[in-house]
């Protein structure tokens, strides 16, 4: 893996700080500031001075301290969990993670040199990929104008949030980090919206000079720091287990995984199979099933400098040259929900699905 960048950003320093306190602080102190965090998970972390992490302390702690006799106004060192489960950097994480909900742990820290780097609220995030994501949030979303003319297809609402949203969400309950959304028409407006928004994962917006196609603005993202991304299109509403797709890129040993949706085709008369004029057979109604490309990748990072820079490029004119070129390409299958959402009766159907919570 590529050396990651290791610096905290404001989010996260912020989620740390709410769910730390000293140790010569008092239990009632700590009784505070758990009831302070309520709807998140009430956990907090002692941290010393040089900010080491010292234990681990939970209204569950506090109480069976009172219970054999201890004082509110006791430290919390007194009472701290000083076997805590917590996780390197530089461990499998997804394993560790298995383990905190075998023990019904709701916050996991991430410690590098004694410190706490990040916070895993194991109630949201499915798992830790190391990836970095795009979503491609550039296009016009012609075919569903009128609602496109004063707003980006991204960010129409599918029952009541923005359509990009629930993918970003997926993507930062996956443990990603980074993401970067290529933008051109209204992008403007994407921008505001990314500024706006308060999320686990930090996301920056690029645009593109001019319409170069779903896969031409990727020459533009840079300083991506995994050996692997996920490329997406942003208007789709699914249900997709990305740490299985990123388990069988890897031991596949793909260059380019493609997730691939079912597409069955009926044809509502008997098809002929001819010999010239001659008719063999009679099929009756056929029905044909194929697997169509799901706008969902993962594959190297490093395969973004075989595009050039303002060159108009889609996705199945480059998944074309690799295969002319002999990478692997993988292809993985999507169980579940997947719309993507392109036209009024996709988008209909996108509301429902949201409404009644997609599986």
């Amino acid at each position: 893996m590529k050396n990651t960048d290791t610096e905290i950003s404001p989010e996260t320093k912020k989620i740390i700080e709410r769910h730390s306190i000293s140790p010569d602080k008092t239990i009632r102190d700590a009784m505070r500031k758990i009831n302070g965090i309520s709807g998140e998970s009430m956990t907090l972390f002692v941290i010393n001075d040089s900010g080491k992490i010292l234990g681990s302390i939970t209204d569950g702690d506090i109480r069976r301290a009172l219970i054999v006799g201890g004082d509110l106004q006791d430290c919390v060192s007194t009472v701290m969990n000083k076997n805590f489960l917590s996780v390197k950097s530089s461990d499998n994480i997804p394993l560790v993670m298995a383990e905190g909900r075998k023990k019904h742990i709701e916050l996991l820290p991430v410690i590098n040199n004694g410190k706490i780097e990040e916070l895993i609220d194991l109630r949201i995030t499915h798992t830790c990929l190391p990836l970095e994501a795009v979503l491609m949030a550039g296009g016009r979303g012609e075919r569903l104008r009128p609602l496109t003319d004063e707003m980006p297809k991204p960010l129409l609402p599918v029952a009541g949030k923005p359509i990009i949203d629930y993918n970003v969400e997926e993507l930062e309950a996956c443990g990603i980090k980074k993401i970067h959304v290529t933008v051109n028409y209204m992008g403007d407006k994407i921008r505001n919206h990314f500024a706006e928004r308060r999320g686990r994962a930090k996301v920056d917006c690029i645009t593109e000079p001019k319409r170069l196609g779903t896969f031409g603005s990727l020459a533009f993202v840079e300083n991506i720091s995994t050996d692997d991304i996920i490329v997406m299109n942003s208007d789709l509403l699914s249900v997709i287990d990305f740490e299985s797709m990123y388990l069988h890129h890897r031991r596949s040993g793909a260059d380019f995984t493609i997730g691939a949706v079912p597409y069955s085709v009926s044809v509502p008369f008997a098809i002929m199979r001819l010999q010239g004029h001659k008719v063999k057979s009679l099929e009756e109604k056929p029905t044909y099933n194929y697997f169509a490309n799901g706008g969902v990748y993962i594959m190297k990072s490093n395969l973004i400098s075989r595009i050039n820079k303002g060159e108009y490029l889609d996705a199945p004119d480059f998944i074309m040259t690799l295969i002319k070129d002999n990478f692997n390409v993988s292809s993985y299958h999507i169980n579940g929900t997947w719309v993507d959402i392109g036209s009024p009766d996709d988008y209909r159907l996108a509301n429902e699905l949201a409404s009644r919570k997609i599986k």
